[in-house]
């Protein structure tokens, strides 16, 4: 049983506080093992159980988090993105073969609109106004259509029990299956990681329609009988007026959000001294090592950076707690499955620099429907099936690992390869810099040139010439970004993280430089 989610919750005094909101009361353990009924039931009712995949668009908060708990505990979940247009919900909606879409009651947007047009069931949530955070009634839309027979036995460890596409920047997005098992390893991996705790609470700002979220924030602290409080999205102005409420013990953000919340932090030093976080998290994305530190000082707390995808449910490695080190630049220790370096082309392990690959509980069985990709991603090797992360990286003698980049984004300016996060980290050095991205940009003759994408800080000026000839003096001539762009803000995908692949097209970069 403890191999599956419903596993997970069940340990657990019925009494202890498990899901919270800003300006709500706590959803108790006990309380949510009885919604996971209630939901099981409701689901079989109207012909959905075990392997049926539900479509679950809600807005970050309570509900969303105890409905992705709950749906879990009967049938296979696919949280989507409210913010998905028409065409992208029909999109999703028949590549995942969803049975049924939940939506909250009232909602005819154009999840409602393409569940209809492909003849999927809508099932309605309704959150229990005055009740505790988390609380819902689940029911099928009137005129829904017959419902077919659905058995009653509950998921096992082997079953599916989330299902997540990969980003699609370059290609077609993959689906991504995780079982019961691959979630339950993820979520007492991270627990452990972070030495979870009953006492502890984590702040949620991270969507409930990625991994991240999900696991890191949600899963994990349930796995710990510890609670965690789902604010309605990442905001910025209202973070500390959250913290002072909920009391965190820590939270879990990608780097972007990060530096927003340091760019408030001095105004709400008070609050900063008033709830003190026992450490925070990084992850999703490279952390750079200034923000690293900052954030460290400015809380007085140890910033925990992770390394984590999709396919590994999340976590792969994570910089450990003190009195270990915390490494500025390094995404840490393994932390859960077995990490190794491998060949970049041959299937092999290697070691110094190479392609970081995984193998444990915590990793998906295999992309759905694509032998292709399946065969690229994954290889045998000393006993052992390890999947190809597609991030370029290298072990110091501590044992910490150290990204080099994506190896689709590591630049080849004729031949000679630069790493974007080298360049990010010279660049953010720059005392007027508060934001930088390197990114690839065509090139006639070479192939590719270095760009880069800079936000300034507040109040600081600097031009891009000033910039350049910052780098030149840190890094080797052919990696100093020949185009550098400054900006208000970077464009950033739906989850906060900022992406390179594609923003020289973004930017209407292309052309040759000299």
């Amino acid at each position: 049983m403890s191999e599956t989610l419903a596993g997970l919750l069940a340990p657990h005094p019925a009494e202890a506080p498990a899901l919270g909101a800003p300006g709500r009361a706590w959803l108790s353990f006990g309380a949510l093992r009885a919604l996971g009924r209630e939901v099981a039931g409701a689901l079989r009712a109207a012909g959905i159980g075990r392997g049926d995949r539900v479509a679950i668009v809600l807005p970050n908060g309570p509900e969303m988090a105890a409905a992705f708990l709950t749906v879990a505990q009967a049938a296979v979940t696919a949280p989507l993105n409210p913010a998905y247009r028409r065409e992208e919900f029909d999109f999703y909606l028949g590549d995942l073969g969803a049975r049924a879409v939940l939506l909250p009651e009232g909602d005819e947007g154009p999840a409602a609109e393409a569940a209809r047009a492909r003849g999927i069931a809508i099932l309605r949530l309704q959150a229990l106004a005055g009740g505790p955070a988390g609380g819902f009634a689940l029911a099928p839309e009137a005129g829904g259509g017959p419902a077919r027979a659905a058995g009653g036995e509950a998921p096992g460890p082997e079953d599916t029990a989330l299902i997540l596409h990969t980003s699609g920047t370059t290609s077609r997005p993959k689906i991504v299956p995780l079982l019961q098992a691959n979630l339950a390893a993820s979520a007492r991996h991270i627990a452990a990681s972070l030495a979870l705790t009953p006492a502890d609470r984590c702040l949620n700002v991270m969507p409930l329609f990625h991994i991240h979220g999900l696991v890191a924030a949600v899963a994990a602290s349930l796995a710990a009988g510890a609670s965690v409080s789902c604010a309605p999205g990442f905001d910025a102005m209202r973070f500390f007026g959250w913290m002072e409420e909920v009391r965190p013990t820590w939270y879990t953000a990608v780097p972007t959000m990060h530096q927003a919340i340091l760019a408030r932090a001095p105004r709400n030093a008070e609050v900063i001294r008033r709830v003190p976080l026992r450490f925070l998290r990084s992850s999703s994305a490279s952390l750079p090592a200034p923000v690293m530190r900052a954030l460290a000082e400015t809380f007085g707390a140890p910033v925990i950076e992770a390394y984590g995808m999709t396919e590994a449910a999340h976590q792969m490695t994570s910089n450990p707690l003190p009195p270990r080190a915390q490494k500025p630049g390094s995404v840490g220790l393994p932390a859960g499955p077995e990490v190794a370096i491998a060949h970049e082309t041959e299937n092999r392990l290697t070691v110094g620099l190479g392609e970081v690959v995984i193998s444990g509980p915590n990793v998906t069985p295999g992309y759905e429907g694509n032998p292709e990709a399946n065969a690229r991603s994954f290889f045998e090797a000393d006993g052992r099936r390890w999947f190809r992360t597609g991030d370029q990286g290298a072990f110091d003698a501590e044992g910490y690992l150290t990204l080099t980049g994506r190896l689709k984004e590591i630049i080849n300016r004729g031949g000679e390869k630069v790493s974007p996060l080298e360049v990010d980290g010279v660049l953010m050095e720059h005392p007027a810099v508060a934001q930088a991205v390197t990114f690839a940009v065509p090139h006639p003759k070479l192939g590719e040139e270095v760009g880069a994408a800079i936000v300034l800080r507040e109040g600081q000026a600097a031009d891009a010439a000033a910039i350049r000839a910052f780098a030149a003096g840190r890094l080797a001539a052919f990696k100093v970004p020949r185009h550098v762009v400054i900006l208000p803000e970077i464009p950033k995908g739906a989850t906060g993280k900022l992406q390179r692949i594609g923003l020289a097209a973004k930017l209407g970069l292309g052309g040759a430089q000299g």
